[in-house]
């Protein structure tokens, strides 16, 4: 994964290659976006920002985000709470897994799950150009093992 400096960077040159200026504004946008480990909402990303800034709008990130979305520096995730939630585009593939009574998003990785998916589509006739894997539970108990990415 990229360091925070280097993210910020890279989602600076989206915006400039998109023709927008770079204000200080979105620059801590863009920083407290960078720092995050999670799947902030634009208003959690708001809130970040709004301690170092309190002239930042809630307007301004919502703007921000979609333009990075736009660019394909970010992606946004709408899961069934229906807020929509923002990560990084230039992690490895992941798929999720959001727990139904706390919110929590889990980041994991299963080659079985890659390789059945990939074996259903070419037994139908298709080659699996890009997907979203979302599983929606409620713990039972501890984990048995880690998952394959972080949680978030």
């Amino acid at each position: 994964m990229k360091g925070i400096d280097q993210r910020v960077e890279a989602f600076e040159l989206q915006l400039r290659k998109a023709g927008l200026r770079m204000t200080q504004q979105r620059r801590l946008i863009l920083r407290v976006l960078a720092e995050a480990d999670d799947h902030p909402d634009a208003k959690g990303i708001f809130t970040r920002a709004f301690v170092h800034d309190p002239t930042l709008s809630l307007s301004t990130v919502y703007r921000t985000m979609k333009l990075l979305e736009t660019q394909g520096a970010i992606e946004r995730h709408a899961f069934e709470d229906g807020v929509s939630r923002y990560e990084h585009a230039d992690q490895q593939h992941h798929d999720h897994l959001i727990d139904v009574e706390t919110g929590q998003v889990v980041e994991f990785s299963s080659p079985e799950i890659e390789a059945l998916q990939a074996k259903i589509a070419a037994e139908l006739g298709y080659e699996i150009v890009r997907h979203k894997l979302e599983l929606y539970g409620r713990k039972t108990k501890p984990a048995r093992r880690k998952p394959g990415k972080k949680d978030a």
